[in-house]
């Protein structure tokens, strides 16, 4: 699908890798439906991208707040033809830990947001993306959630994120499959460590001794990088039902 007059929603749009790929899309001549809490940064972001970025202030697991922006940007663009999901949070806890048992409210918030909040962007995005004439090849849009390496090799302490993350993981093919038929196509990217605002607190040297843990290249992925992939998955058709990590071949250890 070409990226040109074309609009996506982006949650967690306002910075990161939510914001690399917005910059992306207006840069190939796309719309842009920023979705986020931080609203300051939103409006920045929609100042410099211009008139083809609306942003709304919206928490990704309120139903109705996606709904309300989903009809104001369609409102604004005349259709939606994809989706990207970059929300997230990252707490990290031990299950047994010496401050005592991992918080179940606190894993269940981590649960609610990653996964149902993936879930909640993916569907309604999906129930207007159904709507669109499709193209040539039976094509309507296409749908790009992120995951995470900790899907596969999370650390002690991660078993709150990684199991978010893991079932963003596991959804992809059966929801690619039950899409199929309505010319939706649904991938995910599963990212290494990337200079995102989470990681952007550490101090220098942390920063640069994960980005050392990387096989190669040993630094930390770009948010550029991210969304250069993101563009190859809107753009080539073959890309369906699966998932692909985004890594530099890291493999996470213990701790």
């Amino acid at each position: 699908m070409e990226i040109k007059d074309k609009t996506f929603l982006i949650s967690g749009g306002a910075s990161g890798l939510g914001a690399a790929v917005a910059r992306m899309i207006i840069e190939n001549q796309g719309n842009v439906i920023l979705l986020d809490l931080k609203e300051t940064e939103g409006q920045q972001l929609v100042k410099e991208l211009g008139p083809s970025a609306y942003f709304k202030k919206v928490n990704v697991t309120n139903e109705e707040s996606v709904i309300s922006a989903l009809a104001e940007g369609i409102q604004k663009f005349g259709a939606l033809h994809g989706a990207i999901s970059c929300a997230g949070i990252e707490p990290a806890q031990r299950v047994l830990g010496r401050e005592g048992l991992h918080e179940l409210n606190s894993f269940s918030k981590v649960i609610e947001v990653n996964l149902i909040g993936t879930f909640n962007i993916l569907r309604l995005a999906a129930n207007e993306i159904q709507k669109n004439e499709p193209g040539e090849s039976g094509e309507r849009g296409v749908i790009i959630n992120t995951a995470s390496v900790a899907a596969y090799d999370g650390q002690i302490g991660q078993a709150a994120y990684s199991a978010s993350k893991g079932g963003i993981v596991a959804m992809t093919l059966p929801i690619a499959r039950e899409f199929a038929r309505f010319g939706i196509r649904v991938m995910t990217i599963a990212p290494g460590i990337f200079k995102t605002p989470m990681l952007q607190e550490l101090p220098e040297d942390a920063k640069e001794s994960l980005g050392q843990q990387i096989p190669f290249p040993s630094r930390l992925g770009r948010p550029q990088e991210y969304a250069s992939l993101a563009k190859q998955i809107i753009e080539n058709q073959m890309l369906n039902g699966e998932v692909i990590r985004l890594d530099g071949a890291i493999r996470m250890t213990a701790k």
